[in-house]
């Protein structure tokens, strides 16, 4: 791969390549381009087979085409297989990853949301039905005694799938926002959706997110100035309605993390499964629906 680069005349051979922090699953390195340039590389692992967040170079590529010059997501540079790997070279944003400030992020989300979306992404409509089956897949690779621990717990009565799609990230959390006195951006776009925007709105606010990529779930008074700063009511209205799904659907996905050996899900799944068991039945039934 390091020759690709040097044959290209982005890196010398002596260039250095220093590991930055963050994500979960990709190879990401910082290095100087000969010209002098902050690059990113990013090599993909695309054998993990994670059922909920996808890891897909070609629509990251695609995405970062499409948003160049937006300065909603990275400078793309340049991208290609070595070695049956695939890896994408982009600018490298300068900043820290998202600590506070969820209003900001709430306007950064609505921005990407009222974009075009390219063609090509996957479609995901959502609506309960499709969060339900997503969470049973999930369930279904864990073991039954694990299972178990999400019995009684799965929402009730109905919401259609989103009547408008969006470009969706599909995985903002605090680690693939990069915030900096100038702007914040939206990095890792390897799981874009064409979809429901509430997506977005809920894996930022999940709890379990919130703890494994910032220490700690949102406040209270966080969670509440979010919502109120993101201007589309009826997105905002979509996401209350379907939020036992999500924290259903993201409390198998720790469930399924956990039992892979990952012990920090576990306490993440725990903070899901409170949110869901307070949730009493009678408060699920009588939640909003969208027809």
């Amino acid at each position: 791969m390091i020759a690709d680069l040097v044959k290209t005349g982005i890196a010398a051979a002596d260039t250095g390549f220093r590991p930055l922090g963050g994500g979960r699953t990709n190879d990401v390195r910082a290095f100087q381009s000969t010209k002098g340039a902050e690059l990113v590389l990013k090599t993909y692992d695309t054998g993990a087979n994670n059922p909920l967040f996808r890891n897909d170079p070609a629509s990251e590529s695609l995405c970062l085409k499409w948003l160049d010059g937006t300065g909603l997501a990275p400078r793309p540079v340049a991208t290609g297989t070595s070695g049956g790997l695939a890896w994408l070279i982009y600018r490298h944003e300068e900043g820290r990853t998202w600590r506070r400030g969820s209003a900001r992020v709430a306007q950064l989300l609505q921005r990407v949301h009222e974009l075009p979306p390219p063609t090509g992404l996957p479609v995901h409509a959502g609506g309960s039905r499709e969060l339900s089956r997503q969470a049973e897949e999930i369930l279904s690779r864990c073991t039954p005694s694990s299972r178990r621990r999400l019995q009684g717990l799965g929402p009730v009565a109905h919401v259609d799938p989103a009547p408008i799609l969006r470009l969706v990230h599909g995985d903002p959390v605090p680690g693939n926002i990069v915030v900096s006195n100038r702007r914040i951006v939206l990095i890792d776009w390897q799981c874009p959706l064409l979809g429901d925007p509430a997506e977005d709105l809920a894996i930022f606010l999940s709890p379990a997110m919130q703890f494994l990529y910032r220490g700690s779930p949102l406040s209270t008074e966080e969670r509440q100035a979010f919502l109120r700063a993101y201007p589309d009511r009826a997105t905002v209205a979509r996401f209350l309605a379907l939020e036992p799904w999500f924290h259903w659907r993201m409390a198998a996905y720790c469930l399924w993390q956990a039992a892979r050996g990952r012990s920090e899900y576990a306490r993440a799944f725990e903070l899901e499964r409170k949110t869901l068991t307070a949730q009493a039945p009678t408060d699920r039934e009588s939640r909003p629906t969208e027809t």
